[in-house]
């Protein structure tokens, strides 16, 4: 089997506050998951504007996972991050239509536009992204610097990063380089312009800062 063909079928349903996640593999059995950061799955669901961002740790219950939340957009994309125990498993974007009037997802209405400054400010706390020259098929790092305050641990690390690319397929779900710094390190296979989430845990609160950027 090619090693970029998943082994894992993953479905995602939405339904009064409600989101179910059933998995299955080739023979039609429920994969064993390895837990990950602490958690069997990471759901990240963002609205097709990318304008919303959730990063989720749904519950097992029987055959399927759930948890609760309430989507306001008429249409939403979610990627299943897990690691099954043995299997080939490549994260895929699946569209989630919450009403039946809904049109199919064919891009965003509005382009993103990239931000002037990478600088961003939430609950009293500010962070700044630094990178190198952002270019595809090269190793990039991304180091936040963070004022008026300092990380906690997040779910095994200082820090998480995800970035969404515009068309909303391209996923990439980052860890920092070490247990001491908020230094990141990613690759991207596709020019063009990027939406990434940095999130950070300061005291009880979990502050997730957008940035937009241009990968050439």
């Amino acid at each position: 089997m090619n090693k970029f063909e998943s082994e894992v079928e993953v479905s995602v349903s939405y339904e009064d506050k409600y989101l179910r996640i059933k998995l299955k593999d080739t023979e039609g059995n429920i994969p064993l998951l390895e837990e990950t950061h602490e958690k069997m799955m990471h759901l990240i669901v963002v609205s097709n504007d990318l304008k919303e961002f959730y990063h989720l740790h749904p519950t097992q219950e029987g055959n399927e996972f759930h948890t609760d939340i309430s989507l306001s957009y008429s249409s939403y994309t979610a990627f299943v991050d897990i690691n099954p125990k043995g299997k080939n498993y490549v994260i895929k974007p699946i569209r989630l239509e919450i009403n039946k009037n809904s049109s199919p997802f064919m891009g965003l209405a509005k382009p993103l536009e990239k931000d002037q400054n990478l600088i961003k400010e939430i609950g009293g706390k500010t962070v700044e992204l630094i990178t190198d020259p952002l270019k595809v098929d090269e190793e990039v790092t991304l180091e936040f610097t963070i004022s008026n305050g300092t990380p906690e641990p997040y779910l095994g690390a200082l820090g998480h990063v995800v970035i969404i690319d515009q068309a909303v397929e391209q996923f990439i779900h980052v860890h920092p380089v070490s247990v001491h710094d908020t230094i990141f390190n990613t690759q991207f296979e596709k020019s063009g312009l990027y939406k990434l989430w940095a999130e950070f845990r300061f005291g009880i609160h979990v502050h997730a800062y957008p940035f937009v950027f241009e990968v050439k």
